[in-house]
């Protein structure tokens, strides 16, 4: 389990699907090298350089911060039960009530639509809210989903900051 990255005033709460084991041993989010994460963050222009995965503390001066929809680690997202993505799921809601972000940005669709009970969600933005905030969908940014690639998740990032505006 890793902290959450939280703070006042955020813009959008990243949530991932659970840490990966390099996230788990480093405490920080999306460390695994191959993750796109980072670097679409900053294509889409929520960041104005590249951060590092040490330098997660400086998200919530950006207006942004990342949590998890399960907190328990793992080598793949696949690793995960049914149950654990609802109740974290259920959990998130409270998170997201508490932290106030305008947008919950899930990453990875699979996982949104098991934890929220949204069988037929797409990549983009949800007709609902949870927790007050609006909800986006994005493309799971790991390695392993080789559908997305770097380009593609940054432009959809890119979606959502637009959107902010």
């Amino acid at each position: 389990m890793i902290d959450d990255v939280l703070g006042p005033s955020l813009d959008v709460l990243f949530c991932g699907i659970n840490p990966g084991l390099m996230s788990e041993a480093t405490g920080h989010h999306f460390a695994r090298p191959g993750n796109r994460f980072w670097p679409a963050l900053h294509l889409s222009g929520f960041t104005p350089r590249l951060l590092a995965p040490a330098e997660q503390h400086l998200l919530p001066s950006y207006g942004l911060g990342i949590t998890n929809i399960v907190p328990r680690a793992s080598a793949k997202a696949s690793e995960l039960t049914r149950e654990e993505l609802v109740e974290g799921g259920a959990a998130l809601a409270s998170k997201v009530t508490e932290a106030g972000p305008k947008v919950l940005a899930v990453l990875g669709v699979s996982a949104y639509r098991t934890a929220f009970l949204r069988p037929k969600a797409r990549i983009g933005p949800q007709g609902e809210t949870v927790g007050g905030a609006r909800i986006w969908v994005l493309p799971n940014p790991s390695g392993l989903n080789a559908h997305w690639t770097l380009a593609t998740i940054a432009g959809e990032m890119g979606r959502l900051r637009a959107s902010l505006a």
